[in-house]
């Protein structure tokens, strides 16, 4: 995995240029916290609904709350109001996840929090700012099926519960065409999935590739949300597309 940070010089480089550039044109592409309904841990602090039949615990960083779209247009919340739709029952979810967090701040997050181990489903989608600020790949080697783990105990210590997805491609934007250099962004980024789905397979948990999806959106720019960087709602709904057979099988077994 040492290719992984031969470009690292380059990169800081590059990312300082990037940053100057941002300040002149005030659009920022950093990985900043969105706006909205969390703590300081990044916890999800809308009061609990009391109709909820099951509870839905998301896991992530900027990918899963959302960065650039509406707080019902990310993926999370996009799969309850699909599963309620067609469900006897009610899901709610819970979301602990910031933008720009790596595996070490999750691990972190999550041990303030203290989430309960009694979630009905939890999904798992972490790594790109491990690869995107060059960190290395032997930190989320370690640190990734520490997540898993606790994945699997959040949802009554059942693998089954426990759904992990890939990581998007940013290289697919017109933020990682225009700052890096797109072939190695993608080559990293499939080194990490690989590892991941390696490992979450290995566990028997369920692994959802959505990288596909988010590699259309040079041709498609629609799948791209308006800072040039995120996914879309309309690409989180494709998201969605891929995640909701597996919900709906876990959730309505029961």
């Amino acid at each position: 995995m040492k290719n992984i940070h031969l470009h690292y010089s380059l990169f800081l480089a590059v990312l300082l240029v990037f940053n100057l550039a941002s300040c002149q044109n005030d659009t920022d592409y950093t990985f900043e916290p969105q706006q909205g309904n969390q703590d300081d841990t990044g916890t999800n602090t809308e009061d609990p609904d009391p109709d909820a039949d099951v509870e839905y615990l998301a896991l992530g960083d900027s990918y899963t709350i959302g960065q650039s779209v509406c707080e019902t247009c990310r993926f999370p919340e996009q799969l309850k109001a699909k599963y309620n739709q067609d469900s006897d029952k009610r899901l709610s979810v819970d979301v602990i996840a910031r933008t720009g967090w790596r595996t070490e701040d999750l691990l972190n997050a999550i041990d303030q929090a203290k989430p309960s181990d009694q979630y009905e489903l939890v999904t798992l989608l972490i790594g790109v700012n491990n690869q995107y600020q060059g960190r290395s790949f032997e930190q989320y080697e370690q640190e990734f099926p520490k997540l898993l783990q606790k994945a699997i105990t959040f949802a009554h210590g059942d693998k089954d519960k426990v759904i992990v997805v890939s990581i998007p491609d940013y290289a697919y934007t017109p933020f990682g065409q225009n700052s890096f250099n797109p072939q190695i962004t993608s080559q990293e980024i499939d080194a990490y999935n690989a590892f991941a789905k390696a490992t979450t397979e290995a566990a028997s948990v369920k692994y959802v590739d959505i990288t596909d999806i988010t590699r259309q959106g040079l041709d498609q720019p629609t799948l791209v949300a308006s800072d040039g960087l995120h996914p879309s709602e309309l690409a989180y709904a494709r998201f969605v597309e891929r995640l909701l057979p597996l919900a709906k099988a876990i959730l309505n077994n029961d």
